[in-house]
């Protein structure tokens, strides 16, 4: 497992399993899940100043997480 915080087995530990059906079995998820771990990746390295950015761009960066995050949610 990553040490990136966030990841989606740690927001949704009791779904793991589910996690792993839709990925194989629902494009639209797998988009979704591909998308979260794209975006939460960019947070970190933002976070951590591996890449840095301003913070009005760090702020949308984990906007867009959360929004994604509840898309997740809401299909699991």
């Amino acid at each position: 497992m990553s040490h990136t915080p966030h990841e989606l087995a740690e927001e949704f530990p009791d779904k793991i399993s589910q996690i792993h059906v839709l990925k194989e079995g629902d494009a639209h998820f797998r988009k979704l899940f591909d998308e979260y771990h794209e975006v939460n990746r960019a947070v970190h390295r933002a976070e951590t100043n591996v890449e840095p950015t301003d913070s009005l761009h760090e702020a949308e960066l984990r906007k867009q997480r959360l929004a994604l995050k509840d898309l997740i949610a809401a299909l699991l």
